[in-house]
């Protein structure tokens, strides 16, 4: 399988007849054998366990730690006190996205990244390309496990292992050093899912004991494996972007729909401000949508869509939602188009597909 890493939770995906595929040159589950659109409604309904130890961790150290990151990133880190966590993403000097990210602030001189997974070695090289002042990288990749414990029971399994008061700690909000089941982690109440969920990092040495410990409180919570075919459907139907999709080197933020991440008026520059400032002032040629298809289709990444005649945008993730029971689609479209349209069509073999523009989320949870 030539370069392709395994993470420390491998033998148990095989255990438990998990799909394994090569993702990012990681052996990875794509599903398990009771299907992705169970493992959607496990997730939903009760509480599903993933390994996303791919995903990369770098840690931002030093006097000057928060003024890098002000610099970096296009949201304002200033705002961040101790143990919160913000998602911001991180742009070349013309608006692309390098990456979209969670900084995790442990204090004002110590700061805990987390990075996508085929991003991973680039983000480090651009943090470095950046550095300046009294700051000291760290690519912790290598060193940690990471597991994603999503589903409105999840609460009620971590609780188990742990003294510290999960109920108390608010969603975007983490502790470190936390002891799991006897092993030393980092719990944070986030995930990528749209459900109440948490996510714990440890070291590779301990992964094996935390995953076991997790398994058996779960088991009378009917937790449940869930893979990556899941994960993807999930995020979608809670409209959140994966890179590569709805952000790239060619995708602003601002056409991505994620304003409210970004700090154009933060008091320092930033990588990106000018060329975002002037593309909020001079308008967004494209911009990311819902749609939900009103004929049996499926709307696969990079269909066109149409309106009449006209080729007015793309598919950039579509799927079936089993929470919804329904064909979606994020896309990006001419927005002045867009606004005038009810209905648009999707192209899918040569053939058109009504759909209608709608809202995001596609799901929320109450």
């Amino acid at each position: 399988m030539g370069n392709v890493k395994k993470t420390p939770f491998y033998e148990k995906h095989l255990a438990l007849n998990g799909k394994i595929i090569d993702y990012n040159g990681w052996l990875l589950p794509v599903q398990f054998p009771q299907g992705l659109v169970e493992e959607v409604h496990d997730t939903r309904k009760r509480a599903t366990i993933f390994d996303v130890s791919h995903m990369g961790e770098v840690s931002v150290e030093g006097k000057d730690a928060e003024a890098y990151l002000q610099k970096i990133l296009v949201n304002d880190v200033s705002k961040l006190k101790d143990n919160a966590i913000i998602y911001s993403p991180v742009c070349y000097p013309d608006g692309g996205v390098v990456d979209d990210i969670l900084i995790y602030r442990i204090n004002s001189e110590n700061f805990f990244l987390v990075v996508n997974a085929a991003n991973t070695d680039k983000d480090y090289e651009w943090f470095q390309e950046n550095l300046f002042g009294d700051v000291r990288l760290q690519n912790l990749s290598p060193e940690y496990a990471q597991i994603a414990l999503q589903g409105p029971n999840s609460k009620s399994i971590l609780q188990e292992l742990t003294d510290i008061d999960l109920d108390g700690m608010k969603f975007y909000r983490f502790q470190a050093d936390v002891s799991v089941a006897g092993v030393n982690s980092i719990v944070s109440r986030t995930g990528y899912t749209g459900e109440d969920g948490f996510e714990v990092y440890c070291k590779n040495e301990g992964a094996q004991a935390l995953w076991d410990a997790v398994w058996e409180a779960g088991e009378k919570k009917e937790l449940r494996p869930a893979g990556l075919g899941s994960r993807d459907v999930l995020r979608l139907e809670a409209s959140l972007p994966l890179y590569g999709h709805e952000l790239s080197r060619e995708i602003t933020p601002l056409q991505a729909g994620l304003n409210r991440f970004v700090a154009l008026d933060k008091p320092v520059p930033f990588n990106g401000q000018e060329a975002l400032q002037k593309q909020k002032q001079e308008g967004i040629s494209r911009k990311l949508f819902g749609l939900e298809m009103l004929e049996r289709s499926v709307p696969r990444e990079g269909y066109p869509v149409m309106a009449g005649d006209e080729e007015i945008g793309w598919i950039s993730s579509g799927s079936y939602s089993p929470t919804l029971e329904k064909f979606i689609a994020m896309a990006f479209m001419d927005p002045e188009v867009a606004k005038q349209e009810e209905e648009v069509q999707v192209l899918i073999r040569k053939r058109l597909y009504r759909a209608k523009i709608t809202k995001m989320p596609f799901y929320r949870r109450d």
